[in-house]
């Protein structure tokens, strides 16, 4: 590779890495306005364990909703030009599906604040696709991981499995009959059911700690430049 060649990849790299961090800063920035904002009648404060993110973004619930959905639409766009940008760095086969999944994670996650649960089939859907679309990104970063020759980042290994795990929980747990949702119908369907609602409830619970292993995971991508994209 050239030297300007090299100048031209580390610009654009460099470009990505902003756009990545940006859009995080979006996204967390929305959430913390949006939790700060949230006045529901039945509620006055938002519970992690027990209120979810489409509820956060209802129009209706919070005069703040406004700020979690654009944060999760602009956010989320943002990270998803970061691992387009990502994919002329890979040497290896893994990488490209792994940043395409990443890609389509993150767009999906853009729909739910394009789409809130006021929109409720397109705001359902796109939350469905967000887990699956995650799940499949770790496991292609797992097996890339695995594939390398270079030692990988721990704490991206860690963090991957930690998304891996949740997300499927998320998606399988309600058909394992365990009566976690009524007539153990899927987490992603679950998400305006009428107060009260259990201290510990898991389609929320379950909800937040795939969203958060997905968002630390992306920032330690970030923060360790991608690290398998140039073995």
């Amino acid at each position: 590779m050239t030297s300007t060649r090299k100048i031209a990849v580390h610009k654009g790299v460099a470009l990505a890495n902003k756009f990545g961090f940006l859009g995080l800063f979006g996204i967390l920035l929305g959430l913390v306005g949006a939790v700060i904002g949230f006045d529901y009648s039945e509620t006055k404060t938002f519970n992690f364990l027990n209120h979810t993110l489409s509820e956060l973004g209802t129009y209706g619930h919070s005069s703040s909703a406004v700020v979690l959905n654009g944060g999760l639409f602009f956010g989320s766009l943002s990270i998803a030009f970061y691992c387009l940008s990502s994919l002329q760095n890979v040497t290896r086969f893994w990488g490209y599906p792994f940043f395409v999944f990443m890609t389509l994670t993150f767009l999906a996650l853009s729909s739910i604040g394009l789409f809130p649960v006021n929109v409720y089939h397109l705001h359902i859907l796109g939350l469905k696709w967000f887990f699956y679309f995650g799940s499949l990104s770790a496991v292609c970063y797992l097996i890339w991981a695995g594939l390398s020759p270079l030692p990988a980042r721990g704490w991206n290994v860690l963090l991957a499995l930690m998304v891996f795990v949740s997300m499927m929980t998320f998606l399988y747990a309600p058909q394992l009959g365990l009566g976690l949702t009524e007539g153990d119908r899927p987490f992603y369907q679950e998400m305006v059911v009428q107060l009260p609602r259990p201290e510990l409830w898991w389609p929320a619970l379950l909800e937040w700690v795939g969203l958060a292993s997905l968002l630390a995971w992306t920032l330690m991508l970030l923060v360790s430049g991608t690290s398998l994209t140039q073995d």
